[in-house]
């Protein structure tokens, strides 16, 4: 719809108005410009990506290990694409079509490689590497571990997420420090130490809305918040009552709601995806939606998170329903070929392997150990052989429909299928073909029997019985070691890998793998609580989500080019009492949601700022965007339009619908109308396991925001609820700041509501003031944020 700019400057002027949350906070929540996670994704992504392509397509003739490179250009350090050759610079950083690198591989300045044109997706790698500056690593980064000989051993069992988790007692209490658990007296020691001072605890009503939106994915109706407000009673200091916490956040843990908005976070770890991939995989995945809802039902009954593990590696050898787990696997991308050119059928199956092996290692153990693809870890001591040790399993491994109905419905099904197959080809066509080979007509007996037949077959199909339910899940098809492939190409195979667990987590003689693909023994390696990545990895990520910034600020690179952790005895002492306590995600979430630190205001503090911009030390809470998923149900629950069903078939126009924005059809490839929605909000592209979301304000959010029919249609709603939950204009807009915001509006806020409201200005003839005034509403950053 259009707008016109009449009312386009109204609702930014009211906006502002409006809103009336300190921007400040929003600032001092942004990173630093340096900031190493991010370096940490850029390396990451030359290695996994850029590295092994270069290595594959321009070494041999563009690399030191020529005597005389070709055009005198070499590929195989950034100061020598700096440099140049004969035609000139190589690259240009932050400039792709400036830069003679991505010329020569579109084919417009040469025809590089020689060999064939690069695969699209191989292309787009190289033009976002350059785009972003080039990034490569520091080669003097790796000689801690790394050599020219291997791995220094000895060094590498000294990085901090290799070793054994210590569990260390918790730092003393000093008078006056608030501490409500053992994490608090880890984070205050911490604050301590950095002369910084403990926030003061955050007022009741931010803390009800920050929990309901961050365990059930929207807030509370203005009817749980007064309730949950009144009963936490701060005290004079403003302390919560601990035990109205813990029942605060039992409740919200036993609502259905709690799965749908924690399964998603999974999801994205999962990479999970209705459709397919690159060009290579267009495939659609109909039954998808069931791995979705077995991940939210896993997460409802708090399922250990051991047997959550083992589910989704090794679930079709422990029975019908946990096999719907293996769809963490079976749902990525499979590659194919053209079908007929070996190196292309060997390339799809390589990278088939190797998002499986990459998927696996980030989610479950944070190492990237893709990275060991063509050539031993640059950086991590994770060898070549170790890689392909994994991919054997995964080569062992195939996928297909599997029934995961109750046996009686799928014996009931297969009955009734046999019966009509009895009476149509073993009867019915049999006769008819007699009499037809015969060259004769049907006598009258004969008609009349298969007109009797066919009633019986009209009256079985119709009582058809269900179909059983299937899902995409993962099975043995064999248990041979694989070889490793030279330089990652399969078609030069190298040495066996015998099927076994990473040496730096299993030691040199650790068990070789012989139960069928080995899967089995891989998920019970993956969740012995010896192990010390597993535990420490869901926990850093469970933090994550709770605070928006993690204790790892790299979640899925637990590696030497990954992070090192903000308060490393704290991460250690989480880990080991989550394994502890059962492996209980929900013990978990009670244990960080009644520490102190939780429950600390966001209020900005310049000196905490000028000391830690980052907030490492954890000075106050971090504020946050909401993401797209508990902006948009937000929007529908306090509109009063939200469809609570949960579970089923994905959606393919989630903008149109009224369920959670969780079950929107999504894809690799954007074929979806839900994608370009869910994109606009930077959902991520389930192209590989996400480690975290970013967080872009662009200026197309707040085009949507003010000219989208989804928001307008939200907008006419609330007028209708406020309507009718109130009759009067200052009760109505009173009722609206306690549905959106769970506060009362300040006198200012109410004045210029009842001013615009009460104006005779006509500014948009398809909307009414009451309309206008709840689309801005509807629209300010103070709903869109957690605080």
């Amino acid at each position: 719809m259009h707008r016109s700019p009449s009312h386009l400057a109204l609702a930014a002027a009211l906006a502002a108005a409006l809103v009336t949350l300190a921007t400040s906070s929003l600032r001092a929540a942004e990173p630093p410009a340096e900031n190493p996670a991010e370096k940490a994704r850029q390396i990451e992504f030359f290695e996994t990506k850029i590295r092994p392509l270069l290595s594959k397509s321009c070494f041999k003739c563009h690399s030191a290990k020529r005597k005389s490179p070709k055009g005198g250009l070499r590929l195989d350090t950034r100061s020598a694409m700096l440099a140049g050759g004969d035609s000139g610079r190589a690259i240009v950083p932050g400039k792709p079509n400036e830069s003679l690198l991505i010329e020569s591989v579109r084919y417009e300045a040469g025809e590089m490689p020689p060999s064939g044109k690069l695969a699209a997706e191989d292309i787009a790698a190289l033009e976002h590497w350059v785009e972003v500056g080039a990034p490569w690593p520091d080669e003097s980064a790796k000689s801690e571990i790394a050599t020219k000989e291997g791995y220094d051993w000895s060094a590498a069992k000294k990085h901090w997420s290799w070793t054994t988790i210590r569990r260390t007692a918790p730092p003393p209490a000093e008078p006056g420090d608030r501490i409500r658990n053992p994490i608090d007296q880890f984070v205050v020691a911490g604050l301590h130490r950095q002369d910084l001072s403990q926030p003061k605890p955050a007022p009741a009503a931010t803390f009800v809305r920050r929990a309901f939106v961050g365990l059930v994915g929207f807030p509370p109706t203005p009817e749980q918040q007064k309730d949950w407000v009144a009963r936490l009673s701060p005290n004079a200091n403003g302390e919560l009552d601990d035990r109205t916490v813990r029942e605060l956040v039992d409740t919200l843990l036993e609502m259905p709601q709690y799965g749908e908005r924690w399964g998603r976070h999974w999801l994205d770890v999962a990479r999970y995806s209705d459709g397919g991939g690159w060009s290579q995989d267009n495939r659609s995945h109909p039954q998808a939606w069931r791995y979705r809802d077995w991940v939210v039902q896993a997460f409802n009954a708090d399922m250990p998170y051991d047997e959550f593990v083992r589910c989704q590696i090794t679930g079709d050898t422990m029975g019908r329903t946990q096999a719907i787990g293996t769809g963490f696997f079976a749902l990525g991308p499979s590659y194919s070929s053209d079908g007929g050119d070996p190196d292309s059928v060997a390339q799809a199956k390589g990278e088939t392997l190797d998002d499986r092996v990459d998927t696996f290692s980030r989610a479950f153990l944070g190492l990237t150990v893709s990275c060991a693809r063509c050539h031993d870890h640059k950086f991590d001591p994770i060898p070549t052989q170790d890689y392909y040790s994994l991919a054997g399993i995964f080569s062992n491994t195939g996928q297909g429909d599997r029934p995961i109905s109750e046996p009686k419905i799928a014996e009931a099904f297969d009955a009734h299928k046999r019966r009509v197959e009895e009476l149509d080809k073993k009867k019915i066509r049999p006769l008819r073909d007699k009499a037809k080979k015969e060259k004769r007509e049907l006598t009258e007996a004969e008609k009349a029997q298969i007109k009797s037949w066919e009633d019986e077959l009209k009256k079985l199909r119709a009582a058809t019985p269900p179909k059983p339910d299937v899902a995409l899940t993962l099975h043995d098809r064999g248990s041979a070691d694989m070889k490793v492939a030279l330089r990652g190409n399969l078609r030069k195979p190298g040495e066996v890998a015998p099927r076994r667990f990473l040496r730096i987590l299993s030691g040199e003689k650790r068990t070789h793998f012989q139960e069928g693909s080995g899967r089995k023994q891989l998920a019970e390696a993956v969740a012995d609580p010896e192990n010390p990545l597993t535990a420490r990895v869901i926990v850093n990520r469970i933090w994550l989500q709770h605070f928006g910034r993690a204790l790892v600020r790299t979640p899925s690179n637990f590696g030497t080019l990954g992070e090192t952790p903000t308060h490393p005895e704290l991460l250690d002492w989480l880990a080991s009492e989550f394994v502890a306590k059962s492996w209980s995600i929900k013990n978990l979430h009670r244990l960080i949601m009644s520490s102190a630190t939780y429950r600390a205001s966001s209020v900005f503090v310049r000196e905490a700022f000028d000391q830690d911009g980052d907030n490492r030390s954890i000075w106050r809470m971090n504020p946050r965007r909401m993401d797209v998923e508990a902006w948009r149900d937000s929007l529908l629950a306090v509109t009063g339009e939200l469809d609570a069903t949960i579970g089923g078939p994905a959606i393919d126009n989630i903008v149109g619908s009224r369920r959670r924005t969780l079950y929107a059809k999504v894809s690799r490839n954007n074929p979806y109308s839900s994608d370009k929605f869910l994109r606009l909000f930077d959902f991520p592209i389930p192209r590989a396991t996400n480690a975290k979301r970013t967080s872009n304000v662009i200026p197309q959010q707040f085009l949507f925001m003010l000219n989208s029919q989804f928001m307008i249609d939200r907008a006419k709603a609330l007028a209708v609820r406020l309507e009718k939950d109130a009759k009067e204009p200052n009760a109505r807009i009173a009722r609206a700041y306690a549905l959106l915001y769970g506060r009362e509006p300040t006198e200012r806020e109410m004045t210029i509501g009842a001013t615009f409201l009460s104006s005779e200005a006509t500014t948009d003839k398809n909307l009414t003031r009451w309309q206008q005034y709840c689309q801005v509403l509807l629209s300010a950053n103070e709903f869109m944020y957690i605080r």
